[in-house]
């Protein structure tokens, strides 16, 4: 679920690169001011011919986990490409880990993103990855933009 979050390690304010290769740039910063932790590792480095990445998120978060809607905002070249919407946590039968974690609980989870299978145009990309404590998305848990370069079309 979490297929766009590319992240190492926060520092507020600060754009930190996550991996850099022949074929990918992909750097960070956090959208919402106050500090927390927050870590994620992506392998390979790169959108090349592959089917899947290998994700590892270590994320504290500053409220419960009890309810958590994500919201997914992408921009491609600077016009908008992707607006998606998902309710991960609802409180009762939940099918993720972080779902039910409490404020300060690290939450450890290591996944596949298969949405590396998608072949990325040559270009550059924005990511706004925000999660909500409720549906009205009032109450804001964390807030995330990533930039992406694609330096060559994948084939």
């Amino acid at each position: 679920m979490f297929g766009l979050l590319f992240f190492i390690l926060f520092t507020p304010g600060v754009s930190e690169f996550l991996c850099t290769s022949s074929d990918l740039e992909m750097s960070y910063t956090f959208c919402d001011s106050p500090a927390y932790t927050f870590m994620f590792n992506l392998t390979p480095c790169s959108t090349m011919n592959k089917s899947t990445w290998k994700a590892a998120l270590t994320w504290i978060p500053r409220s419960d986990i009890i309810f958590l809607k994500v919201v997914f905002k992408v921009w491609y070249n600077g016009a908008r490409a992707l607006h998606w919407k998902e309710v991960l946590c609802r409180g009762a039968d939940d099918e993720y880990s972080l779902c039910g974690k409490l404020k300060g609980e690290t939450i450890a989870s290591t996944f596949d993103i298969k949405g590396a299978r998608i072949k990325f145009p040559k270009g550059n990309y924005n990511v706004i990855l925000q999660g909500f404590s409720d549906d009205s998305e009032n109450n804001l848990v964390i807030c995330l933009n990533f930039t992406m370069i694609v330096k060559q079309d994948a084939f």
